[in-house]
């Protein structure tokens, strides 16, 4: 909901950064695998219980996923870059979930599936709209240096880190905020699908 208007910011202070690594030859999808790696390590953490461990990993695979952008519009966009950060990204906002499922099931499998079927739902609905954009030559003025066509909604990036920033901070009160979060998701697709009818409906 907010990643638009975060864009400015982001591109503001992780510019010198990445100017940085560019000019020392690091690639664009060296920092999208290693923060995948990072996640990985987060997961993990979870699942062993080291919660400020694995919010610490969440938030620096956060930072490989802006930097990873950031060192690609200097370098140059591939399509190859586009597909990795968003094929990883995905996987990794599921792997957060199971990670609590995981420390406890008893308490956190069931609020966990329901999760992670909702990020399947806020996922395909992007990944289909994105694809039939494509076809269409659409664009998303919003965010013009993305590698897809972008359709925002009430949970994006922002949203999904801040809640796994409060799941971390709070382990207990996952369960509350997982199914708090994924009625939020399920509005999300909803309103894509909604978008996506409006959209592409021919006459």
């Amino acid at each position: 909901m907010i990643d638009a208007a975060l864009l400015p910011l982001q591109r503001a202070a992780l510019a010198p950064p990445a100017a940085w690594l560019a000019a020392r030859g690091v690639r664009a999808d060296q920092v999208t695998i290693f923060g995948f790696a990072l996640g990985l390590g987060a997961f993990a953490a979870l699942w062993a219980g080291a919660f400020p461990l694995a919010l610490a990993l969440i938030a620096l695979n956060r930072l490989c996923d802006g930097l990873d952008g950031a060192i690609a519009r200097i370098t140059g966009p591939t399509e190859r870059g586009a597909f990795l950060d968003i094929a990883l990204d995905f996987l990794f906002y599921a792997l957060v979930p199971l990670g609590f499922a995981l420390t406890d099931p008893a308490r956190n499998a069931l609020p966990a599936a329901v999760l992670i079927t909702a990020f399947v739902g806020t996922g395909s609905s992007f990944l289909a709209f994105a694809a039939v954009a494509a076809r269409r030559g659409l664009a998303t003025p919003a965010y013009p240096h993305k590698g897809l066509a972008y359709l925002g909604g009430l949970t994006e990036g922002a949203e999904t880190i801040a809640i796994f920033a409060a799941m971390c901070l709070w382990p207990a009160a996952f369960p509350v905020l997982a199914l708090l979060f994924a009625a939020a998701c399920a509005l999300t697709t909803f309103m894509r699908w909604v978008l996506a009818w409006r959209a592409f409906t021919t006459e």
